[in-house]
């Protein structure tokens, strides 16, 4: 291992080869950097995330605390860097260890602010830290004014729903059935669809049925998008 204060140095250099000023602009636009959007003026190297990965493979057993000075960048792709040597570490961590990486994640939701960021870890550090443990901090994230921790909290529960399990996930989804932002309503439509394709298409025919008609359009699209067309056609015209 090199030196603890020379290791973000070095991967800064090796990230640095990757980027392309072509796509950071791409990117910049893909993820809604411009005023007023939600990933207002956010940093992007133009780095791809394949690319990205080779350099988690590299550096994945830096120190947390270089982890965490990484994921508190302004630059992008630096804070996914951060998130996925986290996502390696909580695989080979013991209980401790991943209740540290857990905790350390929630004390820097400011910094998992857009939507590949959270979806490339919740599941993984949150999600499977919580799996046999009370969830009661998914549903204060889900209550949070923070869009990034209300997506948090949803996303969390696909670590459940590959397992098996999605009595959370239909809890969230119903207390999220409202909420204000788009980006919920697709990943909460995202998580019901999954429910439906990787544990019984009866639970989530159950869910819609009770609640289709009051869900948004993006929400609902996204739920049914594995169903039959036939089917599919009664819920978006509200014939069910």
């Amino acid at each position: 291992m090199e030196k603890k204060e020379n290791v973000l140095d070095d991967l800064r250099k090796d990230l640095s080869l990757y980027a392309s000023p072509q796509k950071a602009e791409v990117l910049k636009r893909f993820f809604k950097t411009g005023k007023g959007q939600y990933g207002e003026g956010d940093i992007f190297l133009g780095v791809q995330v394949p690319d990205s990965r080779k350099i988690v493979r590299k550096y994945a057993n830096i120190p947390l605390d270089n982890t965490l000075d990484l994921l508190r960048s302004k630059i992008h792709e630096e804070r996914l860097i951060a998130l996925l040597i986290m996502v390696e570490k909580t695989k080979w961590a013991k209980m401790f260890e991943r209740e540290t990486l857990f905790k350390k994640y929630l004390e820097n939701t400011l910094y998992i602010n857009n939507w590949d960021l959270v979806d490339l870890s919740a599941d993984k550090i949150v999600g499977s830290y919580l799996f046999e443990k009370p969830k009661d901090i998914l549903y204060s994230l889900a209550a949070s004014e923070n869009l990034w921790e209300r997506r948090i909290a949803v996303m969390a529960t696909f670590d459940f729903i590959k397992k098996g399990f999605y009595e959370d996930t239909l809890k969230l989804a119903k207390i999220l059935l409202n909420d204000r932002h788009d980006l919920i309503h697709k990943a909460v439509g995202w998580m019901l669809r999954e429910i439906g394709k990787r544990c019984s298409q009866e639970v989530l025919e159950q869910f819609l049925l009770a609640n289709y008609k009051q869900m948004p359009r993006t929400m609902l699209r996204y739920a049914i998008e594995r169903l039959p067309e036939d089917l599919r056609q009664q819920y978006l015209n509200g014939e069910k």
